[in-house]
């Protein structure tokens, strides 16, 4: 007979399993749950979902932080609707995670500076990037990417942090022998945690 892992069973074995998951997606690039879909309202009103890396995990304060470029899609619609979705999923684990929060936005302050010392000096290059991110091209290549990673720090002005308060999160594993699913919500006064039907 095979073990059943405790996770499976406890809601607090649930939510330490996530949070394990969620570090690990943080500090290890291959992790699975290391490039989760955010989800956004467009100006429009539109949903808009894509990926990006997640950076930073902090259980206790029920927080995790991307980086964004500030010319960018997304960071006009959090600065206009602070409410965002996340979505991770680990096929190994056969585990899912939903999460909802509000987003805050951090470009000159020391969130964003502490964000952009710890960046490698690759990624900052990404921020350099002219124009800016979603311009239209005249063809595929009409655009100015630095190679140099000396020419990095140019990328700071446009580099953006974003913190997502986490309000609820929704675990589902996925397994032969039945479903597990739960509801986490998080208040000042603490956990409210429910099971619910996968």
């Amino acid at each position: 007979m095979t073990s059943v892992p405790d996770f499976l069973e406890s809601l607090e074995a649930a939510l330490a399993r996530c949070h394990h998951l969620l570090d690990d997606a943080a500090s290890r690039r291959d992790a699975p749950m290391h490039t989760p879909v955010v989800s956004t309202l467009g100006v429009d009103g539109q949903p808009r979902s894509r990926v990006v890396v997640l950076r930073a995990f902090n259980a206790p304060n029920n927080a995790l932080r991307f980086h964004t470029d500030r010319r960018s899609d997304k960071a006009r619609e959090l600065s206009l609707d602070p409410r965002i979705a996340m979505l991770f999923y680990d096929p190994a684990e056969k585990m899912q995670m939903r999460i909802e929060g509000n987003a805050t936005l951090h470009s000159d302050d020391e969130i964003a500076d502490e964000a952009w010392r710890s960046s490698q000096a690759m990624s900052k290059l990404c921020y350099a990037t002219e124009p800016p991110p979603g311009a239209l091209l005249s063809h595929a290549h009409a655009f100015d990417l630095p190679r140099d990673r000396a020419a990095a720090e140019i990328g700071r002005p446009n580099f953006m942090a974003i913190s997502v308060s986490v309000a609820a999160l929704e675990w589902l594993w996925l397994g032969a022998g039945g479903h597990r699913r739960a509801l986490y919500r998080f208040k000042q006064s603490g956990i409210n945690a429910s099971w619910l039907v996968p």
